[in-house]
């Protein structure tokens, strides 16, 4: 019998679990989006809440927590249903660091690199003080 990778055999030559495999991404896709309803969801009955707290309580103090406590949701939500598995070892990486522009581009400046090599030249107050 043939071992390789085509045939779903690893490097010492043991059959893959299906286990191993990723998620497909259509899958992962589906999870993301209902974990992002599931916490936005959550907007509608904390306000509904707030003004609940308001109405029994008649302070302002518990609805208000109510309401800054719903404000990060939707970042939250954002940031999971945009978040990935991590990648393979086997996935290209497309960063090319030697294509950088710089963001202040300055020209040569030759005249200023010369002036270096002079000594150092006296203050013009110096000079007109200097002189009778």
């Amino acid at each position: 019998m043939k071992h390789g990778r085509e045939l779903s055999f690893d490097d010492d030559g043991q059959p893959v679990l299906i286990t191993r495999a990723a998620q497909p991404y259509e899958e992962q896709h589906r999870e993301r989006v209902r974990k992002y309803l599931t916490i936005m969801s959550w907007r509608i009955p904390a306000l509904l809440l707030a003004a609940l707290a308001y109405g029994m309580w008649h302070n302002g103090l518990i609805s208000l927590a109510i309401l800054m406590a719903s404000i990060p949701l939707p970042w939250i939500a954002v940031l999971i249903a945009n978040d990935r598995p991590p990648r393979r070892a086997e996935e290209p990486r497309r960063y090319s660091g030697g294509s950088r522009i710089p963001l202040f581009p300055t020209a040569e400046r030759p005249a200023l690199e010369r002036r270096r090599d002079l000594p150092p030249q006296p203050d013009s107050t110096e000079s007109q003080h200097d002189v009778p």
